[in-house]
């Protein structure tokens, strides 16, 4: 008997309507247990080398994992997976909210989207039943007014629903997979390549919940989970105050990204940061299915020439850096609104709002003129001109709109000039807000994660760093091997392994859809040692944490065998110029850059401990280690 999963995954031919349903052996279950890591099974075999991206032959995957749905905090995520139309490479992106409960509560554990469907349509899975329906009637609208529409076509405001806006209509690069209206699978196109198939949406309701093997330990771990909140300060201030609880910090540590990435230190920080939103705009907390942690800010203004509904959530950290600190403004009604025009049109905060930071620091550099953005000041800190472009971007109207619908790499290929200095891009991908000039390791981390720069496929430094880990961070990090905290500001051998150590845990946890927030190495709610007992106590299996640490290599490897097969090596593995050149500005990292042979160096070391080559390319002992040789007919020869 199954616990966890239903033994069930659809497989839907968006050209012909045909719906399979394929049921797989426990083995398959237990060797990727979901996510990223089964989604590569399926597009690594499928998707055909030098696919088109947004042709029929991408495979689209959506996939919870074998804990979604258990009544514990911080499991109701999903992975969506593609061949990326950033990148090139492997796309993959994951989300949170109520929909991946519900979805594994409609009686399956994924979804495949193959083909290209002659016309809009959208998927329902109501206990169990799938059926395709014409969707023509939601072109154009916002997610809110179609989240409304399809919960009243199936006559329950219970469902949930995933779709694309707008924005993926008109074929915006970075568009995003949108649920509740404001729950985004943000990066990496992933939008796009949905809207490429002509699926609007899925709508999902359920009341086939999975067996769970050991429901005492489940809830005992789940209670005690709860009452931790409050002693560890980290996880009760992501409560309190959001993400956007980290603003303040990470512009006193100098590593709050300002002026696209050229400082450390934003002037305007304390007006858009977590405590600030809580005192004026906050209307409350909301959460994702059977989680006590409650980090989802929902905003609203009523007043003055920004309106916000609350429907559309509010501004996590990320977006108040790429709005906020990245373009230099400090307005927080206007970061705000950008959230809500990206969540209503479906577009990637991280990459919009990069984006336009990108384009304001050409303009400030005469890289681009007035000429060029017809008309629009557009320098750092003029909020009116960041949400001008917003709009254009969105539509793909204007004259700015149609080149940074692309994104900040190729808008630097049209515009030529000297506008690669400008960038922040790892893959095609703009960094996040977190600096690795002064994060050593996530330096590494975005240069060799498969898909871009990510700031959450690893754990951060200063969980490591002699000065800065706490007991408790340094206790669960020595149950993965990590005993000896290291320099601040290093890049060594030690720094190397909590990085690989620390890349192979997130990998696992975005195979088991944990919200990372809740499990993770080090700060989170719960450990290593932890999110082992919670899958035990799910599935039954016996897991231990070098088990799934296993899991998250075989994912990686999986990741970089695609890569490789598309002709991605050492030299895709690079950061931007910018990152080698010292930060201006004030504060404690003005001056610091990441050296180019450190990084290299690094770099090696990296590929060594993975066993690949030193051009980054998975070798057959590195997959047979994964007990994935079956891949290796797909790596290049």
């Amino acid at each position: 008997m199954s616990f966890g999963y239903h033994g069930k995954i659809l497989h839907v031919d968006l050209t012909t309507g045909k719906i399979e349903v394929e049921t797989p052996p426990e083995s398959f279950y237990r060797t990727y247990m979901g996510g990223g890591a089964m989604a590569l099974t399926y597009i690594l075999r499928e998707v055909p080398k030098g696919a088109d991206p947004l042709g029929p032959d991408n495979l689209l995957t959506v996939f919870p994992s074998i804990v979604t749905g258990a009544t514990i905090a911080g499991q109701s995520r999903i992975n969506v997976n593609a061949k990326s139309p950033m990148s090139g490479a492997i796309g993959d992106s994951q989300a949170g909210g109520f929909f991946p409960a519900e979805f594994k509560f409609a009686g399956y554990d994924g979804v495949i989207f193959r083909g290209q469907s002659p016309e809009w349509v959208y998927l329902t899975i109501i206990d169990g039943k799938a059926e395709l329906h014409d969707a023509s009637h939601l072109l154009g609208k916002v997610t809110g007014e179609v989240d409304a529409l399809l919960k009243q076509g199936v006559g329950d405001e219970k469902a949930q629903v995933m779709q694309v806006g707008p924005a993926a209509e008109k074929g915006v690069r970075f568009s995003a997979i949108v649920n509740m209206a404001n729950r985004m699978n943000g990066r990496t196109g992933m939008g796009l390549v949905m809207a490429s198939k002509r699926l609007k949406a899925i709508v999902v309701r359920g009341h086939m919940k999975p067996q769970i093997a050991d429901p005492k330990a489940l809830a005992s771990l789940n209670k005690t989970g709860a009452q931790w909140i409050p002693t560890n300060p980290d996880v009760d201030g992501l409560g309190k105050l959001g993400t956007a609880s980290v603003v303040m910090p990470q512009n006193s540590f100098g590593t709050l990204p300002t002026r696209n990435y050229t400082e450390g230190q934003f002037e305007g920080a304390e007006p858009i940061c977590g405590e600030k939103m809580a005192e004026t705009i906050l209307k409350g907390r909301d959460t994702c299915y059977a989680c006590t942690v409650r980090c989802k800010r929902v905003v609203e203004i009523t007043e003055g020439k920004y309106k916000v509904d609350p429907i559309y959530g509010g501004a996590e950290y990320e977006t108040i850096g790429t709005f906020g600190s990245y373009c230099g403004i400090s307005d927080l009604a206007a970061i705000s609104m950008a959230h809500q025009i990206c969540d209503m049109y479906g577009v990637d905060t991280i990459t919009c709002g990069a984006t336009i930071a990108f384009a304001m620091e050409c303009f400030e550099k005469g890289i681009i003129t007035k000429e060029d953005t017809g008309g629009i000041d557009l320098r750092f800190g003029n909020a009116e001109a960041m949400l001008d472009v917003l709009n254009q971007i969105v539509t793909k109207t204007g004259k700015l709109g149609p080149v940074l619908a692309e994104g900040s790499a190729r808008a630097a290929q049209a515009w030529g000039r000297g506008a690669d200095e400008c960038l922040i891009t790892c893959k095609n991908e703009e960094a996040p807000a977190h600096m690795p000039q002064a994060k050593r390791s996530l330096a590494l981390i975005y240069a060799v994660n498969p898909f871009g720069a990510d700031h959450q496929s690893s754990e951060h430094d200063w969980m490591y760093e002699k000065g800065m880990a706490s007991d408790l961070y340094l206790g669960r990090l020595a149950t993965m091997g990590l005993t000896e905290a290291q320099e601040p500001m290093s890049l060594g051998e030690g720094k190397v392994k909590f990085a690989y150590l620390g890349q192979a845990f997130y990998s696992m946890m975005d195979a088991l859809t944990l919200c990372q927030f809740v499990y993770g190495p080090a700060w989170c709610l719960f450990g290593p040692v932890e999110t082992a007992e919670m899958v035990k106590a799910v599935t039954g299996w016996d897991v231990t944490i070098e088990e799934l640490i296993q899991v998250g290599i075989r994912r990686i490897n999986l990741m970089r065998t695609f890569n490789a097969r598309e002709g991605f090596t050492r030299k895709e593995d690079s950061l931007p110029k910018k990152f080698f050149k010292p930060l201006g500005g004030t504060g404690p990292t003005k001056g610091i850059a990441i050296g180019r042979e450190e990084f290299e160096n690094a770099l090696d070391l990296y590929y060594r401990m993975h066993a690949w080559t030193m051009d980054g390319v998975p070798t057959g002992e590195a997959l047979r280690r994964s007990d994935i040789l079956w891949a290796a007919e797909y790596l290049p020869a």
